[in-house]
């Protein structure tokens, strides 16, 4: 993944070839790229989720110190 991609971005796109599929736009032919392309966006926002929820423990974690 050589470019990054914002959390929004790769739930919209995934949020699309849902669409694609239940809507039957995607061939086929392009159902293996679709796949393996959703399997990337959700790692993504698996990805960011956790490290979003890190942030928050951290910091909920620094403000019960103080």
């Amino acid at each position: 993944m050589g470019t990054k991609i914002s959390y929004t971005d790769a739930f919209a796109e995934l949020q699309q070839i849902v669409v694609d599929l239940e809507n039957s736009e995607i061939g086929i032919d392009a159902l293996d790229a679709k796949v393996k392309r959703a399997s990337i966006l959700l790692k993504v926002c698996k990805e960011k989720l956790y490290k979003t929820e890190q942030n928050v423990l951290e910091t909920l974690k620094d403000l019960e110190i103080e």
